[in-house]
């Protein structure tokens, strides 16, 4: 069964149509992302060719005010299209961690699959903006991630001179730590409760 789901999303300041995939073929992800938000962009592409995800994304959002809106609404549809694409987490690991370093910056991520939101973001980034943002919105984006996936996760980076290298080291760790969480490692609910919700 194909572990895949599609999100249409439209209010007044946001229209966004999502697909995520969680079982890339085995020549690679297809990643096709336009936000309207250039580094944005970079980073979700990053995160789906190392974590190994299909993701298409449109994004019509109001960019004439900023970018917030745009970024925040994007980590309801991608959390949403998570957690619609697991069903009942019947069989995947749940728990999931990576390290990556870019350059002089070094990330961690660890989540956890539970079904309870939480963002522990342990994340100073040396300069207010990047890509013509404000680096705040990244923090936002992973709240609501987070909130719509019923996912445990803590960001760390651990060493940053440059906002550049220190989000994407995040980004990839995402990737690759949500890859172990979703990655079907029997059958059963990996839960003492029997199911994760």
């Amino acid at each position: 069964m194909s572990r895949e789901a599609c999100i249409e999303r439209k209010t007044k300041e946001t229209d966004i149509s999502l697909t995520l995939g969680l079982d890339a073929a085995a020549g690679g992800a297809a990643v096709q992302v336009r936000t309207g938000v250039g580094f944005f962009d970079h980073m979700l592409t990053a995160f789906a060719c190392h974590g190994g995800f299909n993701l298409s994304l449109q994004v019509q959002g109001d960019l004439e005010v900023d970018a917030h809106h745009t970024m925040e609404d994007v980590g309801l549809a991608l959390g949403q299209a998570l957690k619609n694409a697991l069903g009942d987490k019947r069989g995947i690991t749940r728990f999931g961690s990576s390290y990556i370093p870019m350059d002089e910056s070094l990330a961690r991520v660890v989540m956890d699959l539970s079904g309870r939101p939480h963002l522990s973001w342990r994340v100073s980034l040396p300069e207010q903006t990047v890509g013509g943002v404000s680096a705040r919105l990244f923090h936002e984006f992973f709240q609501s991630v987070a909130n719509t996936a019923g996912l445990t996760l803590h960001v760390d980076l651990l060493a940053c001179e440059e906002n550049h290298h220190g989000l994407e080291a995040i980004f990839k760790a995402f990737g690759r730590a949500l890859a172990q969480a979703v990655a079907v490692n029997g059958k059963a609910v990996m839960s003492t409760k029997g199911v994760l919700e």
